[in-house]
């Protein structure tokens, strides 16, 4: 009996102890017995009888004979252990100089194969790490670098310069790159160099499989392959079979198919079987269209390589002589008669016939013996062939031929259309007709082709002579007949893949569903296409880029060479660049505006549009449907045979025939069967669809005729009914041809609802990382947080499109031939469906409620599909309101970092919101990275790296963390992520690339993890009033930067973190999970909610500690006098401008030198997203970059500039373009950013840009529902900031010729202007409030808002604009004050501020304050509060006329006079204007 055996037993020698000692502890401790081999000290459970003698069963089992002898007296599987130990543990020793020779003499060289290489290399790294020696990764990369084989040593410096990290890594790539070159080789063996896996398309000479024979036998197979051929490569004498000048031949086909319609190749050419059909005339060989030819004085023949042009032929095989030797060549030889290029028709008495020849040749003799004459000539500078006549004494030209380089002559010569029509035959017109209508109406010549490209018809082999008087009416309706270009010499394109073209068109109106554009692609050899519906032009890229992932999956021999795509927005991505730099893929743009170079892609659409608009004109189907149209067309399109091959597109990729058996008419009648749930056993069992094309040969897809939905069905359950072709809505009243005429393939007024953004290469980035995760791990998408969402749908069909809206009609106008029984339905049909409402989720409810009618009275019994109750429902006239916008929703300008989804009914639009759309459009366009890996992706790595090593410097300089330990119980550690920034100046450039450990302080618990978290910052307001001070006291200005300010903050409160990425685990902790470790925060951290008050408590302390004075008026405002002068700190979070005489700022920079690391910047230039530029003459504050980034997100940058930011509105409130939404407006579409475009406007306009304050503020009211016009005006907009991008606020110094203390008084006086436009919203009774304060001539505050009360009269109006501007006014009263008394500045306290007011009345009534009376009643006495404060003499209310009122600028639209004159009065000026 035999003993089973868990492992090898231990030899008598002990040569394999190491692996059973292994074996047996791992044994042992799978049976819990472990314990028995160790010390008492060292043992976790007590040993048990029981438990030693199961150790020693296993012990003895699998020890030799011999060694059970030796050790019959040990009983104890400890001293068992310990015996076997002291015996064999010296093979350490014995080992260790074998190991350290095999290491010494291993080299890469030496092995066939990488795996046998990296196998050996583990076996010694294992042993001497048995040994006590380990190798590390560098001497594992060194070792094989340096024993590369001498042949290869530019590979190997290549490898180095790779700077693999780890020995795997290498072994991986080296793994990759022989794989690779095993492919290469195999690839290279399978057929010799220069032959074609696949026919080449444009070829002249085709031979096509031999036409089917018979009918195919129920059960084989048909597809049908195309056998690959081996084309000659040798150079022979013009004329002959392989003269250079002759176009590349298509590999042969073979021409016998066997009994499963496969293609054999047969052993010898059988002149019989080349029954090559061709298209026209029904003769066997080539196109008898228009062929280039050669006319040769050197030729004795005319040799022809196509049978059209034979009138009688003689089949025999002869020879020909040439330069080189004597050839069979010759396969027959007849008379020929043929066309050329003008006309002129030349009859060969004996042409000769070659097929293998690849250029036709006319020679001189024939061409005298029709009586012609043959001269050359020269026409501005190129030589012509001139080929004349002299009838009646009188010369004329009759053809011109063109002399090429090489010194030849070429023209066309084409079949005599009398000649074709004598071989036609006619056929059935009946069955041409249905075919011709399932193959998306082609024309005749298509028609004929494809025929005899495919199978599962009745016309193969057939030829067509169709009467002229059968016109298919949605042809001549659907198509426009155009004469083609003259064919141009193209270059070949031999492989599969090498070039793709790409296009979008569109917009489209109306749109299918979501969609309203369709982008192609098509491979320039096969002609190979695809087609995606795009409800956005961001869309195009992450189609694209998902397509070639698909391509390069299912054709990995055939690699992607270039891709070339149109210059257009949507076609620009860097990181779709960047990927397909890496594969080895070009990326082409051809010649802006030059379209003839994408000229596939363009064709392609066209031919599409043409079948497509076919398709649907032969429907009752609403124009909306052209989706299922187009995806409809471009199946077509792969069915029928290319322009210069025998051969579909399908049947070139694939290598089989098409099945055309499965085609049905487009919009054609089909019953579907009802699902088993909704049947019932007396009722239908199948219910009626539109048919709109197919899946794939098994499904169809149809619509649900009442609701527009879209379904699919097994082809098999169905039987269609192609003569009856149903209307959406059931109703036969609909005006379709009304509707077909809005069809618009491109839409321009359109272009601006989609703009280009930073969404496309977002979306492709996230393809990118998703098919990074699905290749490192099969199961990595268990993972949710690895699986990213996207906002671009990924089904390629509409779901819906909406129902046509249906006249009325009475029963009795139903149609008079319809039975009165078949108008009542059965209660089983009515049943056979779950109600639905039209355009909306299932469920939804209405806000008025519905009539209903009868089913009966508008649809036919035929066009009953789906049951919706016993009642049809109809909509009531509703009042248009923004809760009847559910989907009301707005791609973020933000998406890209957010992915933020707005709901425009709920956005609020304040300071939060602006912050937020300018910090990101000021990110460049260029994506900042994520996380660590998207930066080792990436070409600036070494930068980042070394900005990852300056954080963790600075963490661990300022002692932020504690030691790693494990989380302690009843602590929820708080998580963090690696943030990414690069500094810009402010010309746009990279000045510095930032790298943050921040906390996500989104789930730290208020009271717990924090108590208070205000932390103040600088207004724009007060920076620009201390730019104001820098000018009119000339004053220095420089900026300082904090480096990692808020490390500096000390935490209130124990807060916990989890380990971020970067910081290493301790050693004796490298085997545990990670997560179950953190670290304490000793201080305040980015992104913990208290950071930014912890570090402006830190500054401020440090600051009030060594004098300097702040108040809460201007919290962020520091300031410090001294005998000689002083320093104003200006703190924005961690920037700081000092601003003061020379000697404090220098002192100033030093005190902060000593507490804080600090960065000083110079001379301030950029601050808060403004740029500064410090003239002789002033300084100017404005934000070009800003503008262009904006500009060109919202793809204006090339537009038209404008003189004013908004029209002149008109007094009729109904003809005002800015009204809101009325009942017939469609809101704008999400794609369209109107919320994202008011951000970026009003963080604008809040800056350095009063001028579009108004008008911005006007079309910031409709945020909720936006329109097309709103959407004009913000386009105003941006062509007004196309011509002014450099304008900006200016503050001029005080000129020389005025004395410095008026000029500087001048300059220092604060005045104010306010206004209100009295009904500037009529639409709901509000008026505008408009003020703006000045110093020295230039605006340092600015409002421009609508009202919050209903104004009853202008004069009422007019007080809440003051009262509003008054409040303005003691602010900025108590901060200059403050600033300029701490400064010991000239400042008079008790001096009035003047605000100038344009309405007499009410700066009476300022000035004497309130009144009871019948007109001022009804209005608030807070509203005189100007009164109170120019009783206390704190301002002071003057009148001044209103053509001179610069508030105007803030209430109204103004002609372009006048506005540009208060632009200039208060202080903005072009950088291009300025001396």
């Amino acid at each position: 009996m035999s003993i089973k055996l868990e492992f090898p037993i231990l030899d008598a020698a002990g040569k394999n102890y190491l692996d059973w000692s292994q074996d047996i502890q791992n044994h042992l401790d799978a049976q819990g017995l472990l314990d028995v081999i160790y010390d008492e000290d060292d043992r976790e459970v007590e040993v048990t009888r029981e438990m030693n003698a199961k150790a020693m069963i296993l012990f003895r089992r699998h020890l030799s004979d011999t060694m059970k002898s030796e050790f019959i007296a040990i009983t104890s599987p400890k001293a068992l252990w310990d015996a076997l130990k002291e015996r064999f543990d010296h093979q350490k020793t014995i080992w260790l100089p074998e190991a350290r020779q095999d290491w010494l003499n291993l080299r890469f060289q030496d092995f066939t194969t990488v795996t046998e290489y990296n196998a050996e290399v583990c076996r010694i790294r294992s042993l001497l790490h048995y040994c006590g020696e380990n190798l590390t990764d560098n001497d594992l990369l060194e070792k094989t670098y340096t024993t590369f084989p001498s042949s290869d040593n530019l590979l190997q410096k290549q490898y180095r310069q790779s700077k693999f990290q780890t020995f795997p890594e290498l072994i991986t790539q080296l793994l990759l790159d022989e794989k690779n070159s095993i492919v290469l080789m195999r690839n290279n063996n399978s057929r010799p160099v220069g032959t074609k896996a696949i026919p080449i398309p444009d070829a002249n000479v085709v031979r096509g499989p031999h036409p089917r024979q018979g009918k195919r036998d129920k059960g084989q197979s048909s597809r049908r392959p195309v056998n690959r051929g081996e084309p000659k490569t040798r150079h022979a004498k013009r004329g002959s079979e392989n003269h250079p000048y002759r176009r590349p031949v298509a590999p042969k086909q073979s021409h016998a198919r066997n009994n499963n319609n496969r293609v054999s190749r047969p052993k010898e050419r059988d002149d019989a079987n080349d029954k090559t059909l061709c298209y026209k005339c029904g003769g066997y060989g080539m196109h008898c269209g228009a062929v280039d030819c050669l006319v040769d004085s050197g030729s004795t023949h005319t040799i022809l390589k196509n049978k059209c042009y034979f009138i009688n032929f003689t089949p025999k095989v002869t020879s020909l002589s040439t330069i080189s030797g004597t050839s069979t060549l010759i396969e027959g030889f007849g008379k020929a008669q043929f066309m050329l290029s003008n006309g002129t028709v030349l009859t060969i008495s004996e042409a000769l016939y070659s097929p293998k020849s690849r250029r036709t040749l006319v020679c001189f003799k024939d061409i005298r013996e029709n009586k012609f004459h043959i001269e050359t000539a020269t026409e501005n500078g190129i030589e012509y062939l001139y080929i004349t006549s002299n009838q009646y004494d009188q010369k004329r030209i009759l053809e011109k031929l063109r002399c090429l380089s090489s010194g030849l002559y070429v023209t066309t010569i084409q079949n005599i259309e009398s000649n074709l029509i004598i071989r036609r035959t006619p056929i059935d017109e009946s069955t041409y007709m249905l075919w011709h209508d399932r193959l998306g109406h082609p024309g005749q010549n298509t028609m004929l082709r494809t025929m005899n490209a495919s199978h599962g018809h009745p016309l193969g082999g057939k030829n067509f002579v169709i009467n002229p008087k059968s016109l298919c009416q949605a042809c001549s309706i659907g198509k426009t007949h155009l004469k083609p270009l003259h064919v141009k010499p193209t270059k070949v394109v031999s492989q599969f893949l090498e070039r793709i073209q790409g296009d979008i068109c569109g917009p489209i109106q109306p749109t299918c569903g979501p969609f309203k554009y369709f982008m192609v692609l098509v491979d320039a050899s096969t002609r190979w296409s695809h087609v995606a519906l795009l409800s956005t032009r961001n869309a195009a890229f992450p189609k694209l880029l998902a397509q070639i992932i698909k391509l390069r999956a299912h054709h990995p021999d055939y690699p992607i060479k270039s891709i070339r795509l149109d210059n257009a927005a949507e076609f620009t991505s860097k990181t779709f660049d960047d990927y397909c730099m890496t594969l080895g893929i070009d990326v082409e743009h051809p010649v802006a505006y030059v379209h003839s170079q994408n000229g596939l892609a363009e064709a392609l659409i066209k031919r599409l549009q043409i079948i497509a608009r076919t398709l649907v004109m032969r429907t009752k189907l609403p124009i909306s449907a052209w989706g299922y149209a187009i995806l409809h067309a471009a199946t077509l399109v792969r069915l029928r045979p290319i322009a210069t091959q025998p051969f579909s597109a399908y049947q070139l990729v694939t290598g089989y025939e098409p099945d055309v058996s499965h085609l049905r008419v487009f919009g054609c009648l089909v019953n579907v069967p009802i699902e088993p749930p909704k049947r019932s056993k007396f009722g239908p069992q199948k219910r009626r669809g539109i048919y709109v094309g197919y899946e794939s040969p098994s499904i169809i897809r149809y619509l649900e005729p009442l609701t527009g939905d879209l379904f699919t069905a097994r082809h098999a359950d169905c039987d269609f009914d192609e003569t009856i072709f149903p209307s959406l809505g059931g109703d036969l009243h609909v005006d379709v041809d009304k509707e077909r005429r809005e069809l618009t393939w491109h839409t321009p007024t359109l272009s601006h609802t989609d703009p280009p953004t930073a969404h496309s290469d977002k979306e492709v980035q996230r393809i990118l990382s998703l098919q990074n995760v699905a290749n490192q791990l099969p199961d990595a998408f268990n993972d949710l947080a690895n699986v990213t969402r996207s906002h671009i749908p990924a089904a390629n069909v509409p779901a819906r499109i909406d129902v046509p809206v249906r006249r009325h009609v009475p029963v009795e106008h139903v149609a008079p031939n319809v039975p009165t029984m078949q108008r009542t339905l059965p209660s089983a049909v009515q049943s056979t469906a779950l109600p639905k409402k039209r355009g909306r989720p299932v469920g939804s409810k209405d806000v008025l409620p519905r009539k209903r009618r009868n089913l009966v009275a508008s649809v036919l019994p035929h066009e009953i599909i789906k049951d919706h109750g016993d009642v049809l429902e109809e909509r009531v006239p509703e009042e248009t309101s923004i809760s009847h916008h559910p989907d009301n929703l707005e791609i973020s300008v933000e998406y890209a970092s957010l992915d933020d989804i707005l709901k425009r009914n709920e956005t609020v639009i304040d300071d939060v919101f602006i912050f937020a759309v300018a910090t990101d459009i000021m990110s460049n366009d260029d994506m900042e990275p994520r996380t660590i890996v998207e930066c080792q992706r990436r070409t600036d790595w070494p930068q980042w790296k070394q900005a990852i090593q300056d954080e963790l410097d600075s963490l661990t300089k300022r002692r932020v963390f504690g030691p790693v330990a494990p989380t302690p119980p009843n602590v929820k550690p708080i998580g963090n992520k690696w943030v990414f920034v690069r500094k810009r100046n402010e010309n746009n450039e990279i000045v510095r690339y930032k790298a943050r450990v921040v906390a996500q302080g989104f789930s730290q618990r208020p009271g717990i993890d924090y108590e208070e978290t205000y932390s103040p910052v600088m207004d724009v307001i007060t920076f620009r009033y201390l730019i104001s001070l820098v000018v009119s006291e000339k004053l220095n200005m420089q900026l300082m930067d904090v480096v990692t300010g808020y490390l500096y903050g000390d935490l209130d409160t124990e807060i916990y973190m989890r380990v971020p990425d970067g910081l290493k685990l301790p050693e004796s902790s490298s085997s545990q999970p990670r997560n179950t470790f953190s670290i304490r925060l000793r201080r305040s951290l980015y992104g913990l909610k208290q950071s930014g008050r912890m570090w402006y408590n830190r500054l401020s302390e440090y600051l009030i500690g060594l004098g300097y004075l702040n108040n809460e008026l201007c919290p962020c405002v520091f300031i410090k006098k001294s005998t000689s002068g002083y320093a104003i700190i200006a703190v924005y979070v961690d920037d700081m401008n000092l601003i003061g005489t020379s000697k404090e700022l220098l002192e100033t920079a030093e005190i902060l030198k000593k507490e804080f690391e600090m960065k000083d910047l110079g001379k301030t230039r950029y601050c808060l997203g403004l740029q500064i530029e410090h003239r002789k003459d002033g300084i100017l504050i404005h934000q070009e970059n800003y503008t262009q980034k904006v500009l060109r997100r919202f793809s204006h940058h090339d537009a038209k500039p404008s003189s004013t930011p908004m029209i002149v509105r008109s007094l009729d409130i109904k003809k005002d373009p800015f009204r809101p939404k009325e009942d017939d407006e469609e809101i704008l579409s999400p794609e369209c950013s109107y919320l994202g475009a008011i951000g970026a406007l009003l963080y604008l306009a809040q800056c350095t840009r009063p001028d579009i304050s108004f008008a911005v503020n006007c079309l910031a009211r409709h945020s909720n529902a936006p329109t097309r016009r709103h959407w004009n005006g913000i386009k105003d907009i941006f062509r007004y900031l196309k011509g002014t991008t450099d304008m900006g606020l200016f503050y001029p110094y005080a000129s020389s010729s005025e004395d410095t203390a008026i000029g500087t008084l001048k300059n220092a006086t604060l005045v104010g202007y306010a206004d209100a436009g009295y009904l500037s919203d009529p639409h709901k009774g509000r008026s505008q409030s408009g003020y703006v304060f000045t110093i020295g001539n230039t605006a340092i505050s600015w409002r421009s808002r609508k009202q919050t009360l209903v104004a009853t009269s202008t004069n009422h109006s007019e007080l809440l604009a003051l009262y509003e501007a008054t409040r303005e006014c003691v602010w900025l009263r108590a901060v200059i004050g403050h600033i300029r008394s701490t400064c010991d500045l000239a400042h008079d306290p008790d001096e009035p501020i003047v605000i100038y007011e344009d309405n007499a009345a009410v700066i009476d009534q300022a000035k004497h304050g309130y009144i009871k009376g019948d007109t001022t009643k009804h209005i608030s006495p807070k509203l005189f509060f100007t009164h109170e404060q120019q009783t206390l003499q704190k301002i002071e209310v003057q009148h001044i006329g209103s053509e001179k009122n610069h508030a105007d600028l803030f209430t109204k639209s103004l002609p372009k006079y006048s506005f540009q004159k208060h632009v200039k009065a208060i202080g903005l000026r072009k950088l291009s204007e300025l001396p």
